[in-house]
This record gives C-alpha cells, sequence and structure tokens, in this order.
C-alpha cells in the first residue's frame, strides 16, 4: 500500500534546492520502472509517494510557496494521485507529435475511459478516469486513471503477463509490461508491515 504525502515528507524551497539534482536523479531513475508506452502516442506513468512528492515539491518551487496552508492544499491535491489499498494509479499521457494539430486531434481520443484496461492472464481491469478531463468536443492531453485490483493484485506478480490495452475506435495498442515495471508495481500493493 502506498502511504500518502504528509506536511512531514515536504522540505523547505532553500533545502529543496540544495537536494534538487539528486532527487531528479532518483525520480528519473524510479520512474524508468513505473512508465509503459502503448502504442505511440499515449503512456501511462503509475505513481506512488516518491513520484507525488517530487511534484509537489516542484510545483512548491515553481510557485515559490511558503505559506503552510497553501502548502497542506497542494499536498490534498497531489495525493489524490495516490492509489488506494489494492488499486494502481497513473498518470495517462496523449502524446502528439504535431503541435499544430493538437486540437483536432485530441477530441478523437473522447471515449479513452470506456477503452484502457489492464489485463493479467486475460482477467481484466477496466480503469477508472478522473471525470471532467474529457467531453465530446474537449479532451485533456493529461488524464488520470485507477485500476482497482481488489483480489487480482496478487496476479500483478504472479500472472504470466500483463497487460496495458487500449480498445478505442481511434486507437488500438497494447503493451505487455515488463518484469522490472510489475516489481515496482506490486511493491505498491504490498501490505504494510506492522
Amino acid at each position: 500500500m502506498v502511504r500518502p504525502v504528509t506536511l512531514n515528507d515536504v522540505v523547505g524551497l532553500e533545502r529543496y534546492e540544495s537536494m534538487r539534482d539528486e532527487l531528479r536523479r532518483r525520480i528519473i531513475e524510479i520512474k524508468t520502472h513505473r512508465r509503459v508506452s502503448v502504442g505511440d502516442r499515449i503512456t501511462l506513468v503509475f505513481e506512488n509517494h516518491q513520484t507525488v512528492l517530487f511534484q509537489i515539491q516542484e510545483m512548491i518551487r515553481a510557485e515559490r510557496i511558503v505559506d503552510l496552508d497553501r502548502v497542506r492544499d497542494e499536498i490534498d491535491v497531489y495525493n489524490e494521485l495516490i492509489p488506494g489499498p489494492g488499486e494502481l494509479s497513473a498518470t495517462l499521457l496523449i502524446e502528439l507529435q504535431d503541435s499544430t494539430r493538437v486540437r483536432e486531434e485530441l477530441p478523437k481520443f473522447y471515449g479513452l475511459d470506456e477503452a484502457t484496461r489492464l489485463e493479467l492472464d486475460g482477467a481484466r481491469v477496466d480503469g477508472v478516469f478522473e471525470g471532467g478531463r474529457a467531453r465530446e468536443d474537449k479532451v485533456s492531453a493529461v488524464q488520470y486513471v485507477r485500476f482497482p485490483l481488489g483480489d487480482k493484485a496478487p496476479l500483478v506478480s504472479a500472472a504470466k503477463e500483463v497487460r496495458l490495452v487500449i480498445d478505442h475506435p481511434n486507437y488500438r495498442a497494447s503493451e505487455t509490461l515488463s518484469a522490472d515495471v510489475r516489481r515496482s508495481l506490486a511493491e505498491d500493493l504490498r501490505e504494510p508491515r506492522p
């Protein structure tokens, strides 16, 4: 189970600046085991405590936030990305190469929320998308999706094959999760030790 970020995890601006380069290197390494490209235009990055903490620290840095109430607000917002017990949580990025066609191309991904799933040896877990990020005429290039595994959680490490599948009329692709990605995600699902 992934621990949410607390105020005690966050460091002040000056201290963060002194450790930022090293933290960025670590996060890049962590994300290599949490990033899955599904076809050539969609990537999912599975979130955990470290990735969310990094996003909070970067937001505090970018906006020069020093007020504790505003820091708490950022923590609350970003903790929504933390997966709950028995689930995985990911940021889904729609990556379009031609920036001049983004407004034309993004609406073609409407309905992605009904077309994205995990398959664990054929057992299907549909993605549950955060609401309000898509409508027929406008789709956000950044989506947030949860995979409520429940009793299928042990299959992340035990299944012979775990695949991310997108079966959308305008985009069909799938990707088998590597052993490294599966190990990293299985760690998220591990019950905390007493």
